[in-house]
């Protein structure tokens, strides 16, 4: 059984804009070829679409936007799509962070992946189904 996560927007601008190796392009890269299973709902799509056409992202990265609207899309085939009925208000720091819990509970999700830790960890609710880690982190635990 694949390993359900959800990957927050933070780990694709590093893919986007990282370095040539790092450990969001290798999670990007496990999610491509199924070794995990990314969750996505509307706004973390939402989200997404707003970060390929945002300036600094566009000045920034080396791929053209025949190759963005590629990889966007190749990521997307992998995607569970999660339907969100019901919405967590967890009281996170950044309120534009909640609706990452909302899909991780909706999805059965086992991992958020971020590289906002600290900001998740501050929240109201306690859902100790998941976990919060770092890029580097999952790919320690080797799932």
């Amino acid at each position: 059984m694949q390993t359900k996560i959800v990957v927050d927007t933070n780990i694709l601008i590093n893919v986007l804009i990282g370095k040539h190796e790092s450990a969001s392009r290798d999670i990007f890269r496990k999610c491509l070829k199924r070794q995990y299973q990314p969750l996505i709902g509307n706004a973390l799509f939402a989200e997404y679409n707003d970060v390929f056409n945002r300036d600094y992202i566009v000045a920034r990265c080396p791929l053209t936007d025949d190759e963005k609207s590629n990889l966007l899309k190749a990521f997307m085939n992998v995607c569970q799509w999660v339907r969100i009925y019901y919405l967590w208000r967890p009281n996170l720091i950044d309120e534009a962070d909640n609706h990452l819990i909302e899909l991780a509970v909706a999805g059965n999700a086992q991992i958020v992946v971020t590289r906002n830790i600290k900001d998740f960890k501050q929240a109201q609710l306690r859902f100790p189904q998941f976990q919060f880690l770092s890029p580097e982190q999952v790919l320690r635990l080797d799932i």
